[in-house]
């Protein structure tokens, strides 16, 4: 049957009959059908309004396309019969609680435009809710239900704090909730004469973000956007200058910028330390702006907002950006070695991602959760059982060499360690360098610990490595891991069984010398590439900062200090001055000869 059909004047007595037909419908498609007969006379301007308690019999039925019918008949009918709209608040307040965000939004909806005192006065919690729904299209369209009561009743809405919450959405993170949310303030704002449009500075930025789904087709639009634009780029907030730079240029711009700003928080992290949030990813950055927003924020996270921080890096790995989920998976372990007081909360989430069993998750988890052993020995140990479950998603050499380095540290509490090592070296030939250097540790270690484990495969591993490798390094490490094992085994557990020093994240610090020379060159390709200009570019010339006694150096470790003493001074030599300058950082330097180095690094171990 066409819609055309249902444009026929129909008889009420006969609508009402099929209406309330008991007749068994379980699809309700005869309720439909009735209904669309309804809607269609209403259309063309038949009073339809005696049905009004049958209509209102069909609200209970949990189907969207006769709640949308019934909705509309109420709208067009709730003035001429008020007394008999009040029945429809029970089931109002029901919908706007339905699981179905459309059901919910189309509640709301419809009350608003329903200017009854009782059902206005109903709508107050229940659009209040709305407001805080966790579902975008549940809060855009109660943006626009304030304004629609405000238009009902002004003092109701200025009294239940309706204008604060609408102003709360300005930095919700779904544009299209923020422009409903300005709309809706805009629209109240000219109709009050104390009430204005107030942005602040994230309402701002959300504002800008959500000019990026506008794309200008005539060269006017175009010119108009960005002169309405630019004036954000001198605006005092890090935020809304680069939101303004992506629109306007676009992410690579963004890029250029994050890369100067990365160079910039290693020498001066406080600087940004108040606007982490600037930094979190948006869904549709690139991929190379993604990666480039992680590592900033994992640079300014501290024990102020690592909260936020380690919150956003969980949901970042659960994307589907292979890159973006390795580098946030491996940030979360970061993390835990950075901020201490946050290792119990990273070490949880890690295990949390190890469950879902995806295999790259998996296995930059288990890497980093490497590191996070050796920076807090003794500590997460109870979580071995859960990684050694996962031996057989292992197929990369860093996730390898991170499980067998846990497996020979460990092998003393891991009771099956002698068998889990031999499935590895069943491999061992064909195993990537790292992999064979961590296997030979790991083996020599089991038979320090565990001898009557490890004594059928440490004879097996030296073999493999003193004579059927090429590798210099494993055979090295081989010849000396024999040599201590046959004449000294007291020292060979001294020197293998040794305490690491704990690691730390320093080591992902750019060396101070370079980072002060590009520091030099912000804004130039060797800020983006992160490198001396001198190796891409030929007969470019190095820039320094001479020495200086006035500028604050030492809160800047790895800058060059000023000298020792004052140039002028009669015992300062020019010797001394190029001694400073060829060792800026004050280091000893020892110079180790060639004759029993490896004798002499064994001692010192």
């Amino acid at each position: 049957m066409s819609d055309a059909k249902y444009f026929q004047r129909g008889k009420i007595q006969e609508l009402r009959t099929e209406l309330n037909s008991e007749k068994k419908d379980k699809q309700h498609s005869k309720k439909k059908i009735v209904l669309k007969k309804i809607v269609a006379n209403m259309t063309m301007g038949n009073d339809m309004s005696s049905l009004f308690p049958d209509v209102i019999n069909c609200m209970r039925i949990p189907v969207l396309e006769i709640k949308k019918m019934v909705y509309l008949y109420l709208i067009n009918y709730s003035r001429t019969k008020p007394d008999i709209a009040e029945m429809a608040i029970p089931t109002f307040i029901k919908d706007a609680e339905d699981h179905n965000p459309l059901i919910r939004a189309l509640a709301i909806r419809t009350m608003s435009y329903i200017n009854v005192d009782k059902i206005v006065d109903a709508l107050v919690d229940p659009l209040r809710h709305c407001l805080r729904d966790r579902d975008p299209y549940v809060r855009k369209t109660a943006a626009i239900a304030v304004a629609k009561l405000y238009m009902h009743d002004k003092v109701l809405v200025e009294s239940e704090g309706f204008i604060d919450l609408l102003r709360n959405l300005l930095i919700d993170g779904n544009p299209t909730v923020v422009a409903n949310a300005v709309a809706a303030l805009t629209e109240i704002s000219e109709r009050s004469d104390n009430i204005l449009l107030k942005l602040n500075l994230w309402g701002q930025t959300y504002i800008l973000e959500a000019l990026m789904s506008f794309v200008p087709q005539e060269i006017g639009d175009a010119e108009t956007l960005c002169e309405r634009i630019s004036p954000r780029l001198q605006h005092a907030n890090s935020s809304v200058v680069l939101t303004a730079v992506k629109l306007i240029i676009g992410p690579e711009v963004q890029y250029v910028a994050l890369r100067n700003i990365l160079l910039i928080i290693q020498r001066r992290p406080d600087i940004l330390r108040n606007d982490i949030k600037v930094f979190f990813c948006k869904y549709n950055d690139p991929i190379y702006v993604k990666l480039a927003k992680l590592e900033i924020m994992f640079r300014l996270a501290n024990a102020n907002n690592v909260d936020q921080v380690l919150s956003e890096l969980k949901e970042y790995a659960t994307e589907v950006d292979v890159d973006f989920v390795r580098k946030a998976v491996r940030s979360i372990g970061r993390l835990a070695v950075k901020i201490e007081s946050t290792a119990d909360r990273c070490i949880a989430a890690l295990l949390d991602l190890i469950q879902t069993k995806v295999n790259y998750v998996v296995q930059e988890a288990i890497v980093v959760i490497k590191d996070i052993f050796r920076k807090y020995p003794n500590q997460y140990e109870s979580i071995i059982g859960t990684l050694c479950e996962n031996l057989d998603n292992l197929d990369e050499p860093e996730a390898k060499s991170a499980m067998i380095w846990i497996i020979g540290q460990y092998s003393d509490r891991i009771e099956n360690s002698d068998e889990l090592l031999d499935d590895f070296l069943f491999t061992f030939l064909e195993e990537p360098v790292e992999v064979q250097l961590s296997l030979l540790t790991a083996t020599v270690k089991l038979f320090i610990k565990r001898p009557t484990a490890g004594q059928a495969l440490v004879p097996k591993v030296l073999k493999w490595a003193t004579e059927d490798v090429d590798n210099p390094d494993l055979r090295d490490r081989g010849y000396i891991y024999w040599r201590l094992l046959s004449t000294d085994p007291v020292a060979a557990k001294a020197v293998v069984l040794s305490d690491k020093p704990r690691i730390s994240t320093e080591s992902d610090n750019m060396e101070p010398v370079l980072l002060e020379e590009l520091l030099l060159h912000i804004s130039s390709l060797a800020s983006i590439y992160h490198k001396s200009p001198q190796t891409f570019i030929h007969h470019s010339k190095s820039r320094a900062l001479i020495p200086s006694a006035v500028l604050n150096r030492n809160r800047f470790p790895g800058q060059r200090q000023p000298p020792p003493k004052n140039m002028l001074d009669d015992d300062f030599t020019t010797e001394n001055f190029a001694n400073f300058e060829s060792n800026p950082y004050n280091v000893d330097v020892v110079n180790i000869g060639s004759d029993g180095l490896v004798e002499n690094l064994l001692l010192d171990i």
